[in-house]
């Protein structure tokens, strides 16, 4: 890498984390606007992951042109950051207008992928688009019926975003029910760490989102995972170790005002698996609306695994005691059904992103 190279990209880190301070302290300053907006680009994807419960097989990109729309009207809330997702984001084939959409309303843009569809080329245009944050799951080190994302298949994705990318990297491993060899998450923390990049480890929740513990090994493998590099992140998560330990955590959660998940349909909902509350078109949301949602009490909450809605939550857990209820449920629409047969409900699992960043020598 040459110097040059090594200049920008430090350049940007610092660019990119000036904002992010500056959302820290909007979001300290002022309950009024979301802070983390979760949104769906495309429901399809081309892995099959026994654990996910957010994916089809069948579904088209949203249009971009109702994409932008929607980002439009977050960013008339103040929102102050959209991580785009799916299934499969980068099956969409306009995500880099939307990226740059996002962006020219000066808001931080992140995607999550699988990472099967990058290339040199893919990363080169995801910069162009100026993506601020990029964040993939490896699952396990050898893939198996379980997952596919595994390290022996991705490493070499892993090498071309360790050369080519202008963005923040994260790489998110797994720990629970389900997972063949809990060592992996070891090994997958350390490749990121050696790569320079933040690494995340998620423990598997059921289909609501709730929380399911972990084992003994599983608990000191998370712990360890912890202990490999302390960042400015880990004083922030301390009901991190709740959830590994198994045991409930009493916080308010904002979802659906601070944190907003936007489903393929353009509906507002707590979070990926609390789908159904509120349940209204982000395109009819008001204000009036986040700020019902800021004062709901949500029953879900003292169980919940759901990282990003916890750790939006922080910035107010200090305040505004929650006094409402939720309002009822809208009835539930008829779906396609999909190609996959559904998993049993105690099948059904989901993977909550624990922060516990890595700080590289540029990030």
């Amino acid at each position: 890498m040459t110097w040059k190279t090594k200049l920008r990209r430090k350049l940007i880190f610092l660019h990119r984390r000036t904002r992010e301070y500056v959302l820290v302290g909007r979001g300290l300053a002022s309950t009024r606007h979301p802070v983390q907006v979760h949104m769906i680009t495309v429901r399809r994807c081309n892995l099959a992951c026994t654990y996910c419960n957010e994916f089809d097989d069948f579904s088209k990109p949203v249009p971009a042109e109702d994409l932008m729309r929607r980002v439009d009207h977050l960013a008339s809330f103040g929102t102050t950051l959209i991580t785009l997702s799916g299934g499969e984001p980068l099956l969409h084939p306009e995500l880099e207008r939307v990226i740059a959409r996002i962006r020219s309303h000066g808001i931080i843009a992140g995607i999550i992928t699988n990472g099967y569809l990058l290339t040199k080329e893919r990363i080169e245009s995801l910069n162009r688009a100026h993506l601020d944050h990029l964040q993939i799951s490896v699952d396990n080190v050898q893939p198996d019926d379980i997952s596919k994302k595994s390290l022996k298949v991705l490493d070499q994705k892993l090498q071309l975003l360790a050369e080519h990318a202008e963005f923040h990297v994260n790489i998110n491993s797994v720990l629970g029910s389900g997972v063949n060899n809990p060592e992996d998450a070891l090994t997958v923390a350390r490749r990121a760490q050696a790569l320079n990049f933040t690494s995340t480890v998620g423990i598997i929740h059921d289909g609501s989102g709730q929380l399911k513990s972990i084992g003994p090994r599983e608990q000191e493998i998370f712990e360890e995972i912890r202990q490999m590099k302390k960042s400015c992140y880990s004083q922030f998560n301390q009901f991190q170790r709740r959830i590994a330990h198994g045991q409930s955590h009493e916080w308010r959660c904002r979802a659906g005002s601070r944190y907003l998940y936007i489903c393929e349909d353009g509906l507002v909902h707590y979070c990926s698996q609390q789908r159904g509350h509120p349940g209204i078109p982000l395109l009819q949301y008001t204000k009036q609306d986040l700020r019902r949602e800021f004062n709901t009490v949500k029953s879900c909450a003292p169980l919940c695994t759901v990282s990003c809605v916890q750790q939006t939550a922080m910035l107010d857990n200090w305040r505004s005691p929650q006094t409402l209820v939720p309002l009822p449920q809208p009835a539930p629409q008829p779906k396609p059904a999909a190609l996959f047969p559904p998993p049993a409900s105690d099948e059904l699992v989901g993977i909550t992103t624990l922060q516990n960043e890595f700080q590289g020598d540029t990030d």
